[in-house]
């Protein structure tokens, strides 16, 4: 890898962009944060980070904003329904621009899956491949993160509600993810066109999921499936937005298809070591805490 080549991330005030940035500086590379508001990146910057304006909705500021940019890391937008014109935006920018490769966070096996989050990124793979840039598709699974989020609940009410039956998650956490792409990025000479299926080194269950809870809360937690509806019910009496809610509740039900495990190992590949378990996020729960 040229010392000089220059890495632009997008998204980079998020969780797993400011992941990738703190990465790259670490090791000492030129990198640039792109983010919607530049006041949010100053931790960056004081890893020597370059921090730069990047609103996916301003398509005419994105060209000079990749300026000098050899390899782009495109966080796909959180903007469900929007992601294909911003991600469009971005593409079209990269070229103008003379970006020599981007590597793309898409969704593990994009190609086939019936999940309804993966229409969006599969528009977005086939938008790179007609852009001629060289490319990597980065196809991530489930975070560990997402499940976390449920914890509070779960003990509080001691049962973990789910839809997704027997379904087993091959999740890893965004370090994981944020490193395997930064592994992808930083490859002395990538391919021109690389597709990585990307997910934990391990898979769990609901149900194993709800006694490792368990054992981390020293609180009995049932594990309890319902039906996708009522799932997405509970969901959206959260607060949650309906079509979200839906889409999720969606996702755990057809999860239970296995489009969400993978045996392949290839993260562990790219970043040379186990991905970390759920248990360990896990190990911070006390009786007291919880």
């Amino acid at each position: 890898m040229d010392a000089i080549s220059n890495f632009f991330v997008t998204g980079a005030s998020g969780q797993l962009g400011r992941i990738v940035v703190q990465l790259l500086a670490d090791r000492g590379f030129n990198v640039i944060a792109g983010m919607r508001d530049p006041a949010k990146g100053a931790d960056l910057a004081a890893l020597g980070a370059e921090v730069r304006a990047f609103d996916y909705d301003n398509p005419a500021s994105l060209a000079s904003a990749l300026a000098g940019t050899d390899r782009l890391l495109l966080i796909s937008s959180s903007e469900v329904g929007k992601r294909v014109t911003q991600h469009q935006a971005v593409i079209d920018a990269a070229c103008t621009a003379g970006v020599a490769f981007i590597a793309y966070t898409s969704i593990l096996r994009a190609t086939e899956t019936p999940i309804g989050l993966a229409s969006e990124h599969r528009a977005t793979e086939a938008l790179i491949q007609q852009s001629g840039i060289a490319h990597a598709f980065l196809r991530n699974g489930w975070y560990c993160e997402n499940f976390m989020m449920g914890l509070t609940p779960a003990i509080q009410h001691g049962a973990l509600m789910t839809c997704a039956n027997q379904a087993r998650f091959s999740a890893a956490t965004r370090a994981d993810f944020a490193a395997g792409a930064v592994a992808v990025l930083t490859k002395a000479d990538p391919e021109a066109a690389s597709v990585y299926e990307l997910a934990g080194s391990t898979s769990f269950s609901m149900e194993e999921l709800a006694m490792m809870i368990s054992d981390a809360s020293s609180r009995e937690i049932a594990f309890v499936n319902v039906p996708e509806a009522q799932y997405a019910e509970m969901l959206i009496s959260t607060g949650m937005p309906e079509p979200f809610a839906r889409s999720l509740a969606e996702t755990d039900t057809l999860a239970g298809q296995g489009w969400l495990q993978d045996d392949s190992r290839t993260l562990e590949q790219l970043i040379g070591r186990p991905t970390t378990p759920i248990s360990a996020l896990l190990s911070s729960l006390t009786p007291t805490a919880a």
